[in-house]
């Protein structure tokens, strides 16, 4: 009779949200299914087991009623649905990511921003490009981008952090479940005072897309979507800009090259891989399946460790270090499968054709100062909380 994965009582979130890789390369070698009680999920560290749990929507749904997503966003999300349900909420935004819009009305935005914002920064200072740059950039282009410009840098920051910290509070704490509530009534009163707007001359942004649409989705759902984006499209490039600057800069002999063959896309992917920005992700199984000879029983939470599965032995030579000019790099950081995520196009082109470029060629000789002030935190969502550079 095939048995469950083993039960581990001893890893802490606080163990995954401070450093989870020297975690992830054990479990790879010694337990890759492990069901962990502190998150009260099963883990699923080797690439190929998260990449089938992706590609296997009808065993393994989006629809866990055991995350604390749908408390924090007070909706049931896309990011919760499969199938049709998904895919309809999903095309209500898709106009405003199409290939053209991203190329003719979004990247003209994004780097009068990057040139904007970059060209404020302190020559010769030592800043915190976490506060001062990152989340600044990703969070002005995608109000712009949804077509919510009213809000402000902070406040578009703010509610992202309430609303991943919400969607991520597996211990079902008070606090940030208090904070996600503050966003989703300010992100309401902003939506109502702008539909007007977007009515009387439609545009490409999203909120517009699906407000106008021919046969819209539901209101609560439209109001829904744009919070999944806010949540989850200002910590992603942020995320991934603070990563490839740290890897760059620590690598100065790679990033010589990156500047000689204008390889900002490269850097970019392998940025991603080396610590992805959504690290985590949760499926509920919906009939009694295994993986790797161990029973995964209907009803089971699976937790799939994308920033383990891009580390996976299997896959890289030296996956634990930052380079370039690997060979291969099948990442799995923006998913697979229905999910995959919707605003990577954005994302590349933002952080690797725009910012990293006009950055490095404003402060070609940046450094970090000092390494252990580069703070890192995240198990589910995973970057620099703070990058003190000096800007030269």
């Amino acid at each position: 009779m095939t048995k469950q994965a083993p039960l581990d009582d001893r890893i802490t979130l606080d163990q995954l949200d401070r450093d989870p890789f020297p975690i992830y390369r054990r479990l790879r070698a010694e337990a890759p299914v492990l069901r962990v009680k502190s998150a009260g999920r099963t883990l699923l560290t080797k690439a190929t087991d998260t990449k089938y749990v992706k590609d296997n929507p009808e065993i393994f749904s989006s629809d866990d009623p055991n995350t604390p997503m749908k408390r924090a966003f007070r909706a049931h999300t896309l990011m919760r649905k499969d199938g049709e349900e998904h895919r309809r909420e999903r095309m209500a935004m898709a106009p405003a990511f199409a290939a053209r819009v991203i190329q003719n009305d979004w990247m003209p935005r994004y780097e009068e921003i990057a040139r904007d914002y970059v060209g404020r920064l302190p020559r010769g200072e030592v800043v915190d490009l976490f506060s001062i740059l990152s989340g600044a950039y990703a969070a002005r282009g995608l109000a712009i981008l949804l077509g919510m410009e009213e809000a402000s840098d902070e406040d578009m920051l703010e509610w992202s952090q309430a609303l991943i910290e919400g969607a991520g509070n597996f211990g079902w704490r008070d606090a940030p479940f208090a904070r996600s509530d503050r966003a989703n009534d300010a992100i309401d009163a902003l939506l109502d005072s702008i539909q007007d707007r977007h009515r009387a001359a439609p545009n490409n942004s999203a909120f517009s897309v699906m407000l106008n649409a021919d046969d819209p989705i539901a209101m609560s759902q439209i109001y829904a979507n744009i919070k999944i984006a806010i949540g989850g499209g200002i910590n992603e490039p942020r995320d991934a800009l603070n990563t490839i600057l740290y890897g760059l800069l620590t690598n100065p002999d790679q990033l010589e090259e990156v500047k000689r063959n204008d390889d900002w896309d490269k850097a970019f992917e392998e940025g991603v891989r080396w610590v992805a920005p959504i690290s985590a992700s949760s499926r509920l199984v919906t009939e009694d399946t295994e993986i790797r000879g161990y029973l995964i029983p209907k009803g089971d939470t699976v937790m799939t460790i994308q920033a383990s599965a891009n580390r996976d032995e299997e896959l890289y030579d030296n996956g634990e270090e930052f380079q370039v000019y690997r060979d291969k790099n099948p990442h799995q950081s923006f998913g697979n499968g229905p999910h995959f995520c919707q605003g990577t196009h954005v994302a590349r082109r933002a952080v690797g054709k725009v910012m990293l470029p006009i950055l490095f060629d404003r402060f070609p000789d940046m450094e970090i100062p000092d390494t252990d002030a580069v703070i890192w935190r995240g198990f589910g969502f995973r970057g620099a909380v703070q990058i003190p550079v000096l800007l030269k």
